[in-house]
């Protein structure tokens, strides 16, 4: 007698749903490890990236708005303390005998000033401007310029050549201008005698002062340097 062997079993439609249910959850968990891993290796990338920009240097700074606090060499008065300036005689550059602005200028003897005027008038019309070197100076700018020569010269003796004292300058009584430009020196040693503008020492060719009755008589003989003038002996 022969058996039927039975048939192999048909799986059941719970039994499919139990395996997509199962292969869902797996690709589910799969995904959500691969972004776990993502989101570690992000983290360690942008905690490498910190401490390598911690070791950088910070950013310089942006320049300031603000003055510098060093002094200006005609920052503060001499007066005061500091160093001379304008209202101490010292002069810019490029100022000529007409800037009244300038207390180098503006605070010379009047009749000084007008002769030495008349004669940059007259000097313009052959092409010679009258700039200003030195004018009228405080006593505190005299002493201060003193001072120098004698560090420069090494003596009283040597620096007195070049520079008075405050009490016998010429220049703290506005009675004297120094001029500069060659150009303006040469028109005046031969024509600033019919001005009354006088060349006084022979080592200052740039040294000018008013003598009234050189358009008459001439200016007089000049003196080697200021230690031959007797108002140097004040």
């Amino acid at each position: 007698m022969h058996r039927t062997l039975p048939s192999a079993r048909t799986p059941s439609r719970w039994t499919w749903r139990f395996l997509v249910v199962t292969a869902l959850l797996a690709a589910i968990a799969a995904i959500a490890a691969i972004a776990a891993v993502a989101a570690i290796t992000a983290g360690l990338g942008r905690q490498t990236r910190s401490a390598s920009n911690s070791a950088d240097p910070p950013p310089a700074a942006a320049p300031s708005s603000q003055p510098s606090s060093a002094a200006s060499p005609h920052a503060s008065h001499g007066g005061r303390g500091g160093a001379p300036d304008a209202a101490d005689g010292v002069v810019p550059d490029g100022v000529t005998v007409f800037d009244d602005t300038v207390p180098a200028v503006a605070r010379l003897d009047p009749d000084l000033l007008e002769a030495v005027r008349r004669a940059a008038t007259a000097a313009r019309g052959d092409g010679t401007v009258f700039y200003v070197n030195s004018g009228w100076r405080s006593p505190d700018y005299q002493n201060q310029l003193l001072r120098e020569a004698v560090a420069k010269y090494g003596s009283e003796d040597e620096a007195a050549r070049w520079v008075a004292t405050a009490v016998a300058s010429p220049h703290v009584s506005g009675d004297a201008v120094d001029l500069g430009r060659s150009d303006a020196t040469a028109w005046l040693s031969e024509h600033g005698a019919a001005y009354g503008l006088c060349q006084i020492y022979r080592n200052e060719p740039w040294h000018y002062e008013l003598r009234t009755d050189a358009s008459d008589d001439g200016c007089p003989a000049k003196y080697a340097d200021p230690t031959e003038d007797p108002r140097m002996r004040q």
